[in-house]
């Protein structure tokens, strides 16, 4: 029997909703503002959201006039992102290292680390593939990913959290390859872990991102180093923001 991938549980988890709502929006909703008006599309572009969990994202592109559809694994977002749904505004469930359209949209947006998940090189390089071929060509690919050097400089080997009287208990570690986060959930009442997850991403550099996207014809043309579209810092910076364009 096939066992069945951490994210596909996690992601559609109640426990992964909670644990994540108190996310920053205004640093979000500022990095997108950031990101169109360096990006200046045209007002009919339409535009990928690759993993769009609950389409938060999407909807601010959509509500700027852009045509945008969302993809992402997770059944029960898309099912809340569907609440917002319009004439230029739609989601769809979709396995991102499958192919979702050929030459169909001008930008491909991969937002808040959602890559990196699999267990082998070929399905990481699969979603590069799905990502460009869904690109016309002169579209842009965008990748928002952790900075490998600052994360591991300011790692928190243990983390705890209340939220809803529930209790999160994060341990974090990381090896050559990948950082890992095991997160248990206990409540008040008895303490006892309702649920055990354990996240895991790979730790990509630069030089690597380049190479996967080298062998879709992409070309690197900038990187920010977080969401202010600051200079890239290969230690400094929290975040490694790769604007790619397919060149054929």
């Amino acid at each position: 029997m096939k066992t069945q991938e951490w994210f596909s549980n996690w992601f559609n988890s109640p426990f992964y909703h909670i644990l994540y709502s108190n996310r920053d929006e205004v640093e979000a909703n500022k990095f997108i503002n950031n990101l169109i008006d360096y990006l200046q599309p045209q007002k009919d572009s339409k535009i990928l959201d690759v993993a769009c969990g609950k389409g938060r994202h999407s909807k601010a592109l959509a509500e700027m006039g852009f045509n945008v559809i969302g993809i992402d694994l997770a059944e029960e977002s898309i099912n809340e992102a569907n609440k917002n749904q319009s004439e230029n505004l739609h989601f769809y469930v979709h396995d991102m290292r499958n192919l979702f359209k050929t030459n169909e949209f001008d930008f491909v947006f991969n937002f808040f680390t959602s890559f990196g998940y699999f267990k082998t090189q070929q399905e990481n390089n699969s979603v590069i593939e799905s990502m460009t071929k869904s690109l016309k060509i002169g579209g842009m690919l965008v990748i928002d990913y952790l900075n490998v050097h600052f994360e591991e400089d300011n790692f928190e080997k243990l983390v705890e959290r209340k939220v809803d009287n529930l209790n999160f208990i994060s341990t974090k570690w990381h090896t050559d390859t990948h950082f890992y986060k095991q997160i248990q959930v206990a409540d008040d009442k008895n303490g006892m872990p309702r649920h055990l997850s354990t996240e895991r991403v790979a730790k990509f550099s630069l030089g690597e991102f380049n190479e996967m996207l080298s062998l879709q014809d992409m070309q690197i043309q900038n990187v920010f180093g977080d969401y202010s579209l600051g200079h890239y810092d290969l230690y400094k910076s929290p975040r490694m923001i790769i604007i790619a364009k397919k060149n054929k």
